[in-house]
């Protein structure tokens, strides 16, 4: 167990994490943590002097900032919080993720830890393999939203997707941008006549490996749709506990923009996303942050091993049943990413075609 409050990191590659005010032992806090890699270290402190010490080690030169900062709840709510709005205000380590642990069950009252500064909260023990997921996910994202360079992006590991499906994205998005080029010039004045606003959509969605992207769409909705969700959020087609939001006839939608969502014209600029690599032609939704944030502290954080796709495995499945649940749907993307293959893309184009096809004969 490293322990050394001083020593650098001996490798640029090394993860270091910070436990802060803990008293027990380190397994009862996070299972499964594989400590005898040369890939982490961890230092256990118990006052704010020597954690801030510790942390400002970390970003002189070479430049190598921790993994992540873990703090003792009891410890935190005995010292105020100031050590977190520290690190918040800290130029270099307000990125860092910050996580609070506890062996308290109920009552955890996480929207008071995130105002406080804290990213998350986690009940003990918790498996290291679905920490680790969120913490990538938390310091991409928050380095994105703070304007962090490039020193971050070493840091983060890639998924890995095949070649085969590498090239036959760029082969198949190409040739569909210059199928579909008039098309998209009749949607364009159609929005623009309708409605003001631009005629493209961007929204920030996390893909393959918690990697966040612009995300591009025609515009189907009214230009300040996004202020208005928490009105019509009781229409929400999944229950109130699902982390997913599909509103029922939502009214934040223009007449154009019903019409291309009907038939997934909407959908066409992602082509865009395919050849830049954000996406795949087939994968797992991508999906937006706040969903993407709620799906890292459960077993369905496998759906993000797979590439993000146009269409995938849940669409074509829900084009034949309407009362899917968000459990079913999760389920899906997680078989996704556990077997595609070119036969299994293939099979999921064909069978997206063939639902189009019968949705324009209904």
């Amino acid at each position: 167990m490293q322990t050394d409050l001083y020593a650098p990191a001996s490798y640029l590659a090394t993860r270091e994490l910070l436990f802060v005010g803990f008293k027990n032992d380190f397994n009862a806090n996070i299972s499964d943590f594989p400590y005898h890699e040369e890939q982490y270290r961890f230092a256990l402190v118990s006052q704010p002097e020597q954690a801030m010490l510790w942390l400002k080690k970390r970003i002189g030169t070479p430049y190598r900032p921790p993994f992540a900062v873990f703090f003792d709840l009891e410890w935190l709510q005995q010292h105020g919080y100031d050590l977190p709005n520290k690190l918040n205000e800290h130029p270099h380590l307000r990125y860092v993720p910050m996580i609070a642990l506890t062996n308290q069950s109920a009552n955890l009252h996480k929207k008071a830890l995130v105002e406080n500064g804290l990213d998350d909260c986690y009940t003990v023990p918790i498996p290291w393999e679905k920490l680790e997921l969120r913490l990538e996910f938390l310091k991409q994202y928050k380095a994105q939203l703070l304007g962090f360079g490039d020193d971050l992006k070493g840091s983060i590991k890639a998924v890995q997707i095949p070649l085969y499906k590498r090239l036959f994205d760029i082969l198949a998005a190409s040739f569909g941008l210059i199928v579909t080029a008039p098309i998209w010039i009749l949607v364009a004045l159609a929005i623009k006549f309708e409605s003001r606003g631009p005629v493209l959509y961007f929204s920030r969605r996390v893909g393959t490996g918690y990697k966040v992207f612009n995300f591009i769409k025609f515009r189907s909705m009214r230009h300040d749709a996004e202020n208005h969700l928490d009105e019509y959020r009781h229409l929400n087609q999944y229950d109130g506990k699902s982390v997913f939001v599909k509103i029922n006839d939502d009214p934040r939608i223009t007449r154009v923009g019903r019409f291309i969502r009907n038939y997934s014209i909407d959908e066409l600029p992602q082509l865009i996303n395919v050849l830049r690599g954000d996406m795949s032609l087939v994968g797992n939704r991508p999906l937006p942050q706040y969903e993407a944030e709620q799906l890292t502290t459960d077993p369905w954080c496998a759906r993000f091993l797979a590439p993000a796709g146009m269409t995938g495995k849940w669409q074509v499945t829900k084009s034949k049943r309407k009362d899917m649940t968000s459990e079913e749907r999760i389920r899906l993307d997680v078989e996704y990413a556990s077997m595609y293959s070119l036969t299994t893309d293939l099979g999921i184009i064909f069978s997206t075609f063939r639902a189009l096809k019968q949705r324009e004969n209904a």
